[in-house]
């Protein structure tokens, strides 16, 4: 419920305060979006399931919700090395950075991710689900995501596994890419800044982002890049607890205290 309440209080802020109005905060709403969109797609079934001691979810169910869920995740990837090149041409070209960051520019970036993630997952959900499962339908898991369903799969799973390694490899290091090349050339540019406090502005506009980072990136990767067999589904559930609802959870915290305009917008919001 907290996140739900941030992530929304985030859309809001960024939507009718006209001071964050900028590409950062155009981006920094989207990523709001998709936190809600996939913390909100898991959640709601998952307390049902716990309050009713039976966590059941319908064929068509869980196909609505492996999307959704794929959807929001994977363009919350592209929206992080969105933020990151936007950073970088704040930090690296600030002269050119209303002509770079244009407003047709970010809504460019947006589509594409957005039309890439749904055409991605979209073909991997038709993938899995015209496999021939076992006759158990038990998966051990909360939600309906690609590993568990794989494990109930009888028929040859090469393929799809195949693809899903494939497209979450290139999506992983594409926008992981994207975000170290980035803020390495952020980090040199830094480094040339003379004063002192100019340096420490220039890294406190990275800070809230790069701690995203990390902590989104790192759970994913320790999910997605590694082989089947090394899989164990007790580590994958505390690993998915954590991206599904803790980080949708704790983002809204990070963009929102650490950031002196959000907090300004805020107390300008309260006094209307």
């Amino acid at each position: 419920m907290s996140g739900v309440v941030g992530n929304l209080g985030l859309i809001i802020l960024t939507s009718v305060d006209s001071h964050l109005k900028t590409p950062m905060y155009f981006f920094l709403k989207h990523l709001a979006f998709v936190d809600l969109g996939y913390s909100t797609a898991i959640g709601p079934k998952m307390l049902v399931g716990f309050m009713e001691e039976k966590n059941i979810i319908s064929n068509n169910g869980c196909v609505v919700q492996l999307i959704f869920f794929g959807i929001f995740i994977a363009s919350e990837l592209f929206i992080l090395s969105a933020m990151a090149y936007d950073r970088y041409v704040a930090i690296c070209k600030p002269l050119h950075y209303t002509l770079i960051m244009s407003g047709r520019v970010c809504w460019l970036l947006m589509t594409i991710s957005y039309l890439y993630s749904i055409m991605v997952n979209l073909l991997i959900t038709i993938k899995l689900f015209k496999s021939s499962f076992c006759k158990s339908n038990l998966i051990r898991h909360f939600y309906c995501d690609v590993i568990p369903l794989l494990s109930i799969i009888c028929s040859d799973t090469s393929e799809i596994e195949q693809i899903i390694m494939i497209f979450a490899s290139l999506n992983l290091v594409s926008s992981l890419l994207i975000i170290l090349f980035s803020y390495m050339f952020i980090l040199v540019t830094i480094l040339r800044i003379k004063s002192s406090e100019g340096r420490h502005k220039a890294f406190s506009t990275c800070g809230s982002h790069l701690t995203g980072v990390v902590i989104f990136y790192g759970t994913l990767l320790f999910m997605y890049l590694q082989p089947k067999s090394n899989h164990s589904f007790d580590t994958d559930k505390m690993a998915s607890v954590f991206y599904t609802l803790i980080i949708p959870l704790i983002n809204p915290l990070i963009y929102s205290l650490r950031n002196k305009e959000v907090k300004v917008a805020l107390k300008r919001l309260f006094k209307k």
